[in-house]
């Protein structure tokens, strides 16, 4: 695609896998339309279901893609991906760069899918033309995987997920994000785009509580991401495919499993939204995820899951269950020991903003975020000047990341 900067070859060859082929257990979930990173509506056939003729030997697929996921390791990539026709990619820093291989074949890539799937998940995914499941590595590392069928070739997208959770300081996270994670009860909601690391800010936040408190956490994953080890908390996991059907499923056992913390993941639909929101009500602290480009916006967002009569009574709901709302992105970093860094928008729920929600009035948010820097909100450009000013990202990094470029020059200026 013209414009697109190409993939950077990486320095060196993909190493021999250095475990045997043995086939590891994995833990998956099978796709629905509802899943995330699904190109297609799985939950419909496609028009023709995949045959192909596979010549390569069985197990030979399973050793080319467990090499591959240990190329992705060493690197310290966040992303493999696999495509017919060229050789495997790793996205490291924020940048795809391309392994040193031969071009993976057709064949090659059906083999891979025939040797890591079971019968049945094959023929779900021949069926459907799209799978997602979660594959573990090795006892630490685990990757989020989707299968997926384009343009009648089969390719593959995996994450790197670890059971390594990392320190607010790690993370370069602020200190207030502790105080708001300690809450009683309520909604605390991360928005971002698709690997803006929210999942691991939610870790980290988590395992802050885990250290500190004596409470019952339940998480709801789609799949799994972090293997947390009970502190002072009890913690209990759930998968989506594994120990429940589905979101909607787990959501309504929530009750009788007597939580006090509870994290329902992404919450992309109403039903999913409509159950974070009574539980906050209820006196749980909940932990969620959406798709968002603003903190201040993401109420637009909220709303749009919701029917037009609902939404003055979710605004009431939101006005006094709401805790905090933090945007973040992800961008390089000028530290060749950190990998990426995040600019953050983070609103807290103070009274100035109970009132502008009750009063319908969230477009007017940036201006109270603008204002309360003292009591821990701070507004993305403000965020940026900090990253550009402590030397931790080039300022032309920032001027890329913002959506008002002219105003963040006036402010590395120095002109408020």
């Amino acid at each position: 695609m013209p414009g697109r900067t190409p993939a950077t070859p990486l320095s060196r060859p993909v190493p021999a896998p250095s475990r045997t082929s043995e086939k590891l257990p994995f833990r998956h979930s099978l796709a629905t339309d509802n899943d995330r990173g699904i190109p297609v509506h799985s939950d419909t056939l496609i028009a023709a279901p995949i045959d192909h003729d596979i010549s390569i030997p069985e197990g030979e697929g399973l050793k080319a893609w467990e090499s591959w996921l240990d190329t992705c390791i060493k690197f310290e990539a966040s992303d493999l991906i696999v495509k017919t026709g060229q050789s495997p990619r790793l996205r490291v820093r924020g940048s795809l760069k391309g392994m040193q291989i031969e071009p993976c074949t057709m064949d090659l890539l059906f083999r891979v899918a025939k040797d890591v799937l079971d019968p049945n998940q094959f023929e779900y995914f021949r069926q459907r033309g799209s799978i997602d499941f979660a594959y573990d590595f090795d006892e630490r590392r685990r990757f989020r995987v989707n299968m997926f069928m384009a343009r009648g070739k089969p390719a593959i997208a995996a994450r790197l997920i670890t059971s390594d959770i990392m320190k607010f300081e790690d993370l370069y996270l602020p200190e207030i994000l502790g105080d708001v994670s300690m809450a009683a009860q309520g909604l605390i909601l991360f928005s971002g785009v698709t690997g803006s690391g929210k999942s691991t800010s939610i870790a980290s936040m988590l395992q802050y509580v885990n250290e500190r408190k004596r409470v019952h956490i339940v998480t709801i994953e789609d799949p799994i991401e972090y293997i947390f080890n009970d502190d002072k908390a009890t913690i209990n996991q759930r998968e989506i495919g594994i120990d429940c059907l589905n979101f909607n499923d787990a959501l309504r056992a929530l009750v009788r499993e007597n939580p006090d913390v509870v994290l329902v993941g992404e919450m992309r639909d109403y039903e999913t939204f409509e159950a974070a929101i009574r539980a906050a009500e209820t006196g749980h602290l909940v932990f969620g995820t959406i798709h968002a480009s603003s903190a201040w916006q993401t109420f637009g967002r909220i709303y749009d899951l919701f029917p037009e009569n609902e939404r003055e009574q979710l605004r009431k709901l939101l006005a006094y269950n709401l805790r905090a709302i933090i945007y973040q992105k992800l961008l390089p970093t000028l530290h060749k020991n950190i990998g990426r860094i995040p600019a953050l928008e983070i609103l807290l729920n103070t009274p100035a903003v109970q009132k502008y929600i009750l009063e319908a009035r969230e477009g007017e948010l940036l201006q109270i975020i603008n204002q309360s820097h003292d009591e821990g909100m701070v507004d993305f450009t403000t965020s940026l000047v900090r990253l550009v000013e402590e030397e931790y990202i080039h300022q032309d990094v920032a001027l890329g990341a913002t959506p008002k470029p002219e105003e963040l020059k006036m402010r590395l200026k120095g002109i408020s």
